[in-house]
């Protein structure tokens, strides 16, 4: 790889089968030797980028992860991978936005913001990770936390749940409406929805 990687990426290129190192290896050089701007290898990058579910089974998540942080594509081009991919390509571009910091939280956040209006669970769990974390807004994080309960992604996906959870009186009383609700239809409350309660009505 051609940019260094930190200890968690590290550990996750070594995790990589030999045929899936050697492919990823060789895609990020024909990326980068196509030159920037990204506006001009774009199409190259989609190929090996579409290509990782077909090449490295399995390790798709992964090697598109890995084959972003290489070659740090510009915010065009995060943004039509995302928009122009499938949904396990989008579900890898939200994976990649941590180790992406030179794209301004402007472009990143969009991304997240369209994942989390879906109702595709494995969208709505890439997009509560690390970066949802760091910079959602608070009204936004909240309404993800309840997106999470409404299509049954468990919230140990939801990252720093504990950390931003705790004493949100707000929070609170959404999960408190959203539990009176389910009850008055006859609906259990999910265990999920009442750690989270726990966690918003605790003190600092």
């Amino acid at each position: 790889m051609s940019t260094p990687l930190s200890d968690d990426l590290a550990s996750l290129w070594e995790g990589l089968d030999p045929p899936i190192r050697e492919w990823l290896g060789d895609a990020v050089i024909e990326v980068a030797a196509a030159g920037r701007p990204f506006q001009h290898p774009m199409p190259v990058l989609e190929m090996r980028f579409a290509e990782a579910g077909r090449h490295c089974p399995g390790a798709e998540d992964v090697a598109r992860l890995l084959l972003l942080h290489a070659v740090h594509p510009d915010e065009d081009a995060v943004t039509r991978l995302y928009t122009q991919g499938t949904a396990a390509e989008r579900r890898a571009v939200l994976r990649a936005l941590p180790h992406l910091p030179h794209l301004r939280p402007a472009v990143a956040l969009p991304l997240v913001e369209d994942a989390l209006r879906t109702n595709d669970t494995r969208l709505v769990a890439a997009a509560v990770g690390p970066y949802a974390a760091e910079h959602l807004g608070a009204h936004a994080w909240r309404q993800a936390v309840l997106k999470c309960l409404f299509t049954g992604v468990p919230l140990d996906q939801v990252t720093d749940l504990e950390r931003r959870a705790t004493g949100d009186d707000e929070l609170a009383r959404m999960l408190t409406d959203y539990a009176a609700e389910r009850s008055a239809a006859g609906r259990p409350v999910p265990t999920d929805l009442l750690l989270a309660l726990r966690l918003a009505t605790q003190e600092h």
